[in-house]
């Protein structure tokens, strides 16, 4: 449901979630300007916005820096270029899945292609490996780190220490990799 609060004089529009799964509030401003609470059914929304609050500097940051983001910007593609790439992206990620866990030996389930707005890819506890099917179109030093990234949450379902460890054996600079990522800063 959408609510407005005032922070820091400005009107912030957010959408609230309220979750059976949450544990905690989450806040998450995206690349288009949205910004979202999830939060578990249990907590008042009194709380909530005192978290919000509390949280005012950051969100306002988040909300600018996108705003002002001269790069291009993650989104959800249309259903005609994912149609478009989906088998292209499949075969990639297959093919990836398949040399790297050649060095791995992790068990895994299927894997499938979405068109996702916010992530690159996940991996669930059922050991389904998802990729966003535009890791076919990136630089492959890009896509064969999200694949690896995937692949390691098949043993480690977590970002501790033991993971890393696991990504760093195949993708040994992958923390340059992530912040470009993150950035957006990739060649094309």
């Amino acid at each position: 449901m959408k609510r407005q609060i005032e922070l820091k004089k400005r009107n912030i529009e957010y959408t609230l979630r309220v979750s059976d799964r949450a544990r905690k509030v989450r806040l998450a401003v995206y690349c288009d300007g949205n910004f979202v609470v999830t939060a578990p059914k249990y907590v008042s929304d009194n709380l909530i916005e005192q978290f919000i609050i509390k949280k005012s500097q950051w969100i306002i940051d988040k909300i600018e820096y996108f705003k002002n983001s001269p790069r291009k910007i993650f989104t959800k593609g249309s259903k005609k270029e994912y149609l478009e790439h989906k088998d292209k992206a499949l075969a990639l990620a297959q093919k990836r899945v398949d040399h790297f866990n050649a060095i791995y030996g992790f068990k895994f389930n299927n894997i499938r292609i979405k068109n996702q707005k916010t992530r690159w890819g996940s991996c669930s506890r059922k050991g389904n490996l998802n990729f966003n099917y535009k890791i076919a179109l990136i630089p492959e030093e890009f896509s064969d780190y999200i694949v690896v990234h995937e692949v390691c949450h098949l043993k480690e379902l977590n970002h501790s220490h033991k993971f890393w460890s696991l990504v760093s054996k195949t993708v040994p600079n992958y923390l340059e990799i992530r912040k470009k990522l993150k950035k957006n800063e990739m060649e094309m």
